[in-house]
């Protein structure tokens, strides 16, 4: 594997490969000094262009237990403000010998283009509404560890669908681990296009709550979002959101899962959040080993393969 583009590069066995290196990292992770010498002598080059906390520090921090070099890249203090292009900025990078770019844009398809632009391996961060494929790994990992497989869970991907990179790497990945999902959204919250989705649809998260294993919330994305898709946050909240007496209502050992920014008491009530079945700490835990792997998959592992 060259690069890591879409959940589709990996397949199921791709997906499997990763985790299987995640609990490896895990341990490493869990050492007094956690680091390993694996990627010594290459560099790990971030390129965000949107602003990020989680994926930018834990592939950072990933880079570096793997003992890698990190050329971080902030829009703020670029030449970007000059007007510098994209393609220009990334042939600047490359000419400095990154052996990997971690590429995170607001318009979908870029990491594509950044690949046939540079000779480094490229990993998508997040482009657009697009994919964010090691979101979807890491949220993989989280579910496998906590309830020993994907296969047969009922997973239930929650709100704004339409504006969700997340949603759609983790409908390819889920479903492809064999886990039935069903999204729940108001309509005007989902994509044109979910009819062709490996996914059942639903408007009430009452209706599906107590067989689910998972309810997987997702932000509601105001920044995306160019027209008037809701009456208010507060009606969202009423009819959507996973309120405390809503989780009352879960089996008990279902998963409560967000891939951050949370918006508090809108998608899910501050309560939910700090019960024991609620992951997110843990899928950013997750999230440095499972990029660790990534990392190493594409810069040491079967360096030959296509």
């Amino acid at each position: 594997m060259r690069h890591l583009l879409s959940i589709s590069d990996l397949g199921v066995e791709g997906i499997e490969e990763v985790c299987r290196l995640a609990d490896h990292f895990t341990e490493v992770s869990q050492r007094s000094i956690p680091k390993v010498p694996a990627l010594r002598g290459k560099t790990v080059a971030t390129l965000f262009y949107e602003d990020s906390t989680r994926t930018r520090l834990s592939f950072e921090v990933a880079a570096r237990r793997l003992s890698a070099d990190v050329m971080g890249f902030s829009v703020s203090n670029s030449s970007v403000n000059k007007g510098e292009s994209v393609r220009d900025t990334v042939n600047t990078i490359s000419a400095m010998g990154p052996d990997a770019l971690v590429v995170r844009h607001r318009s979908a398809g870029v990491p594509h283009q950044v690949a046939a632009w540079t000779g480094a391996a490229v990993i998508n961060a997040g482009d657009g509404w697009h994919e964010h494929p090691t979101q979807a790994l890491l949220d993989c990992y989280t579910i496998r560890d906590r309830l020993g497989s994907l296969a047969g869970r009922r997973i239930v991907i929650l709100g704004d669908v339409k504006h969700s990179r997340v949603a759609r790497s983790c409908v390819r990945a889920f479903t492809a681990l064999g886990a039935k999902v069903t999204l729940v959204a108001p309509p005007t919250l989902l994509p044109p296009a979910v009819d062709s989705w490996p996914v059942d649809i639903g408007f009430s998260l009452d209706a599906v709550l107590t067989d689910c294993d998972v309810v997987y919330g997702l932000r509601v994305q105001n920044e995306r979002q160019s027209e008037a898709l809701l009456p208010s946050l507060r009606e969202y909240t009423a009819q959507w959101g996973l309120t405390v007496d809503r989780a009352a209502r879960m089996k008990p050992d279902a998963l409560v899962m967000h891939p951050g920014p949370v918006n508090r008491g809108v998608e899910i009530a501050p309560e939910v959040l700090d019960r024991p079945n609620a992951t997110l700490n843990e899928q950013v835990r997750h999230g440095v080993v499972v990029r660790m792997a990534v990392l190493y998959l594409l810069l040491v592992a079967d360096p030959n393969s296509p």
